[in-house]
């Protein structure tokens, strides 16, 4: 299965709606892939290099619990991301789907125009109650600019 060009359905599992529209799907990559298209690019939040997949995809090195080991590589990343979820199936995912992926997805909404204090909710309201899970990964996003 290759991605391919469009973007997501709203409504469809995982798929988060930033302001202007764009779509980005956060997943969990413990969880089995979605039925349906396949991402066209992805950004793998993990401690360790990700399988190979079968569509373009980043690797944002980020531990477990913690923050990326580079906030320049992680900007980097979030604003292609951003950049190609207006054309594109963007898909956030790290091990579980929430607290690197809920960060990451709250960022994107920072980029899409969502003012920083109020990105974790945005996040939470609209893609995953529990997203972003540490005090840190909270404050990560509170200083996060666009």
């Amino acid at each position: 299965m290759t991605g391919g060009t469009g973007t997501w359905t709203p409504g469809e599992p995982g798929v988060l709606q930033l302001p202007s529209g764009r779509l980005v799907r956060g997943r969990g990559l413990s969880k089995p892939l979605p039925a349906g298209p396949a991402p066209s690019f992805a950004v793998y939040l993990l401690g360790k290099q990700p399988p190979e997949v079968p569509w373009e995809s980043r690797w944002l090195p980020w531990p477990d619990f913690r923050l990326p080991r580079s906030a320049a590589d992680a900007r980097e990343a979030f604003q292609e991301a951003w950049k190609r979820s207006a054309a594109e199936r963007v898909e956030i995912a790290c091990g579980g789907g929430r607290g690197r992926t809920g960060t990451a997805l709250a960022c994107l909404a920072v980029l899409d125009g969502v003012p920083a204090g109020s990105a974790v909710e945005f996040v939470r309201r609209h893609y995953d109650r529990h997203a972003v899970e540490t005090p840190w990964q909270k404050r990560y996003v509170r200083r996060f600019t666009a």
